[in-house]
């Protein structure tokens, strides 16, 4: 049996109207396989489908939504958002260790499996939010098309 990992959402959440992908990747750790994204789905299809797939075997699923950002500073503002929320978080566990354990000190210590790969990124011009909706249109009517 599976594990599937989604949003807790209120019934009059805006994000639920979003489109839904899913991403397929091992359960075990010790698995190392380049996950499988499918999608985007309505969240019933996603969720319906991503159980189905999970049921019987040993995968997780995450379901999440898309959230098309149209411009580099939305992005940078999503990335920025979890960056802060993860930072919280550390800070509340550390809290909570120190708490248990008394007071310590972070190392540093990393372990690192095989050789990144690693390339430095050339800043380029990011297109503009009339072309990035432009796109998701082009996507969209992709998707609706009926296949052959």
């Amino acid at each position: 049996m599976g594990a599937l990992v989604t949003l807790e959402l209120p019934d009059d959440s805006p994000i639920l109207a979003l489109p839904w992908i899913i991403t397929f990747g091992p359960l075990d750790d010790d698995e190392e396989w380049e996950p499988v994204v499918c999608g985007p789905y309505e969240r019933a299809h996603a969720l319906a489908l991503a159980q189905s797939v999970v049921a019987d075997e040993e995968l997780m699923a995450v379901v999440e939504p898309l959230l098309p950002r149209v411009s580099a500073e939305e992005i940078r503002a999503e990335i920025a958002a979890a960056q802060l929320a993860a930072a919280a978080e550390d800070e509340a566990a550390d809290l909570a260790d120190t708490s248990i354990y008394g007071d310590y000190e972070d190392l540093g210590a990393e372990e690192v499996i095989g050789e990144g790969t690693r390339r430095p990124v050339q800043a380029g011009q990011p297109p503009d939010a009339t072309e990035v909706r432009a796109g998701i249109a082009r996507i969209a009517a992709m998707l609706t098309r009926p296949h052959r």
